[in-house]
């Protein structure tokens, strides 16, 4: 029997700010949509319903703005809820568990200490594990 595999890895903008809300039980949880150009066809462009749990979901309403050049890791999930005049719908959202802002601190995103936009720097942005603190990941993590 083969087995099965759902990954998705996506590099795009947001196309508003990120949405938070918690849980009954105090979780939190963030949407917000990515915008993905296709390189073969400039016109062409995929918008993308991202969702990001508890601490990541923090992370991403703290640090990702409108416009924010971002790569998120996830899997892909499609859902069926019933809406408000209780007709079936189907929802479609990457579920990430991986987040690294990417692009220069003058466009809002993330980036190096002196602004460049660089591969790496989204790398020091990426959200830190459940109990790590935020700077001590940036302290350990040096990216070349």
């Amino acid at each position: 029997m083969a087995g099965s595999y759902n990954r998705v890895i996506l590099v795009g903008n947001l196309t508003r700010d990120p949405e938070i809300r918690y849980t009954q039980s105090g979780k939190a949880v963030t949407k917000f949509t990515l915008a993905v150009n296709n390189p073969r066809n400039k016109e062409e462009t995929t918008f993308v319903d991202i969702v990001a749990w508890d601490r990541l979901g923090e992370t991403c309403n703290t640090y990702l703005k409108k416009g924010s050049n971002t790569l998120v890791e996830g899997r892909l999930v499609i859902r069926s809820y019933d809406d408000k005049d209780g007709n079936k719908r189907k929802a479609t959202e990457v579920v990430i568990d991986n987040m690294q802002m990417l692009g220069s601190r003058q466009g809002g995103a993330g980036g190096d200490d002196f602004g460049n936009g660089n591969a790496y720097a989204g790398a020091r942005a990426a959200a830190p594990a459940a109990g790590d603190s935020f700077n001590d990941e940036l302290d350990d993590e040096i990216p070349f």
